[in-house]
């Protein structure tokens, strides 16, 4: 007479399988991230490898869109019918000059394997798997427009993994800040410099009355904050008084109270340029602000645990921070958390030239499969853990229609 599997013994089993799946399928995953790592693409500009993932989850069975909300390199592939869906988040684009030395290969080589994964798990664990290709993190906020496109609608949380250096971290120590890039454009009025020098309004001494004034606000600024500007338009000839100046500008700060109060103060310094010579002035965004991360506590726990189950190290007093990412305003507006899974104890730091060939070496191949794994298996666990699932679907339940169609604003 045979009996049911006990909930152990099937959660055990759920557990095997997406690790199975990992590493059965080790080759594709780690050739797709060589394959996007040997033909870095900007943001807005990562065709082919948007069009290699999307080639992997249509080969995986999942029903997939390649220039998915109206977002030319944007993918979105699905499976899975169940009450809880996770959005598994995968980056690709690369940087100027240095290519992928931030290891975007790896960030899309790990949610395409995890979601791979967990699609052989969705019926027994009344899941819906969606895996998201985010493109522009780096410069323009992919995530922003896919979040203003309605693509985290229906979705219960999220989560992705970046590759770095160093010692394994908690998922809930990494910090980053919110950031907004401005240009500032100051208008005057131009007149030959050594002959009709009182006819002119110097745009140019606006931008260094401004930048001065910058200069000296940083002083009274706390540790947490950054600021930094240059001139990348600052006219025409030395014998032309400009009329046209551009600042270009970007304010950090890791609380959002903080960053909307610098706000205030760096803009009044460009105000001041303006007042001081004459010069009308304005400021517009260059590209979509990013939030800092709220890594969700449950879900953070629940990566340490499955992190170190295999046979990982977190040092728990590490704290990662300083940069910025889109994925910011994910966590915002539902549950969602973007830990760091370590290629090791090397030299190269990422976002170096150094870190470039590290991202495609035997050492990141092995962080790319353990990042898929724990992945998958903090979804895994977050289905079959009773309350933190009723927690995640009943956050869902009471989030407003609409309420994550949201970008970040001062």
């Amino acid at each position: 007479m045979t009996t049911a599997p006990t909930r152990a013994a099937l959660a055990a089993e759920l557990r095997e399988r997406v690790v199975r799946s990992v590493d059965e399928q080790a080759d594709r995953f780690i050739a797709l991230s060589h394959a996007i790592h040997a033909n870095p693409e900007l943001g807005y500009a990562e065709h082919t490898a948007a069009a290699l993932v999307g080639q992997a989850m249509t080969d995986a069975g999942f029903a997939t869109q390649v220039g998915a909300y109206a977002i030319p390199t944007a993918v979105e592939a699905v499976t899975g019918d169940g009450e809880l869906t996770v959005a598994v988040c995968s980056e690709y684009d690369a940087l100027p000059d240095v290519g992928h030395a931030c290891g975007h290969n790896l960030i899309a080589a790990m949610g395409v394997g995890a979601a791979v994964a967990l699609s052989e798990v969705t019926d027994e664990l009344g899941l819906r798997v969606k895996l998201l290709g985010t493109p522009a993190e780096e410069h323009g906020g992919g995530k922003v427009d896919l979040l203003l496109a309605g693509a985290w609608e229906d979705v219960t949380f999220s989560l992705m993994a970046h590759g770095g250096t160093g010692a394994d971290a908690p998922a809930d120590a990494m910090r980053t800040t919110a950031v907004e890039r401005l240009a500032v454009i100051y208008t005057g009025r131009a007149a030959h410099a050594a002959g009709a020098p009182t006819k002119g309004i110097n745009a140019g001494a606006a931008a260094t009355v401004a930048l001065t004034a910058l200069g000296l606000l940083r002083q009274q600024l706390g540790p947490n904050v950054n600021v930094n500007a240059y001139v990348s338009h600052g006219g025409e000839a030395t014998n032309i008084i400009p009329d046209r100046t551009v600042v270009s500008l970007e304010i950090r700060a890791y609380d959002l109270d903080e960053w909307r109060d610098l706000r205030r103060r760096v803009l009044a310094c460009f105000e001041a340029g303006a007042v001081a010579t004459g010069c009308t002035w304005e400021h517009r965004r260059t590209e979509h602000p990013y939030a800092p991360l709220a890594p969700h506590r449950g879900l953070a726990e629940t990566w340490n645990r499955v992190f170190a189950g295999l046979g990982r190290e977190l040092e728990p007093t590490r704290i990662l921070g300083g940069g910025s990412t889109d994925m910011g305003n994910v966590s915002q507006v539902l549950p969602a958390i973007h830990p760091l899974v370590s290629v090791g104890p090397v030299e190269a730091i990422v976002h170096n030239a150094e870190f470039t060939a590290v991202a495609a070496s035997p050492a990141a191949d092995a962080a790319l499969l353990d990042g898929a794994k724990a992945l998958a298996l903090t979804v895994v666990e977050v289905a079959l853990d009773e309350a933190l699932r009723t927690e995640l679907l009943a956050a869902q339940q009471a989030r407003p229609a609409g309420a994550t169609r949201s970008t970040l604003e001062a």
